[in-house]
């Protein structure tokens, strides 16, 4: 896993804060594989309890994190029971990595 420390504690510290602590946070994407370089930060989120709007929270993660990480482009996919799932939330959750 390509994160430091620090930035696994400020992605876990801003989900907490925003969603709450029972959110459930993985790194997905090339970040996963140590042997790759580059790339921005993919997160997947899962909820139990529904969400409102979507689009607000994950742009007020990214906003938090780019505060306390620096300039990263991060990627943020939710995954609520009121919200639609499509493959790639299926490939996020087998294949992320818990933080």
């Amino acid at each position: 896993m390509r994160l430091t420390e620090q930035q696994i504690q400020a992605i876990k510290q801003v989900v907490a804060e925003v969603l709450g602590a029972q959110a459930e946070v993985r790194l997905c994407g090339s970040r996963v594989d140590d042997n790759a370089r580059g790339g921005d930060i993919d997160l997947y989120i899962h909820l139990t309890q529904p969400i409102e709007r979507p689009a607000f929270v994950a742009t007020l993660i990214q906003a938090k994190l780019i505060r306390q990480i620096g300039e990263r482009k991060v990627d943020i996919l939710l995954d609520a029971p009121n919200l639609k799932r499509v493959p790639i939330h299926q490939v996020a959750e087998l294949t992320g990595v818990a933080l």
